[in-house]
């Protein structure tokens, strides 16, 4: 019988074989935070998802869509500063629902 109990947190939080539910759950935050981030934006551009650090991004405006574009290093850090960790590597975008 183990000597020390850990709490289903420290599991989570901790274990090696939970990184991969870790880092879906921080992705998955990227997408629930991103009108607190870009506030500006939450009329007109939706995430979609996050797959393997790449967030895309559904913007129906074409000329939005390519100032974003030019732009998404910066909304990269932006996204990154605010969770204080490197979440986000890329953006791509679309002007369709997947």
């Amino acid at each position: 019988m183990p000597d020390k109990f850990k709490s289903l947190t420290e599991i989570l939080e901790g274990d090696k074989a939970f990184s991969k539910f870790r880092k879906r759950i921080k992705e998955n935050n990227v997408i629930e935070e991103f009108e607190n981030i870009f506030p500006e934006l939450s009329k007109t551009v939706k995430p979609s998802r996050v797959t393997k650090g790449v967030l895309y991004l559904i913007v129906d405006n074409s000329v939005l869509r390519s100032e974003l574009y030019q732009k998404k290093s910066l909304i990269v850090k932006k996204i990154n500063d605010f969770f204080k960790q490197k979440i986000i590597v890329n953006i791509k975008f679309s002007n369709f629902r997947n």
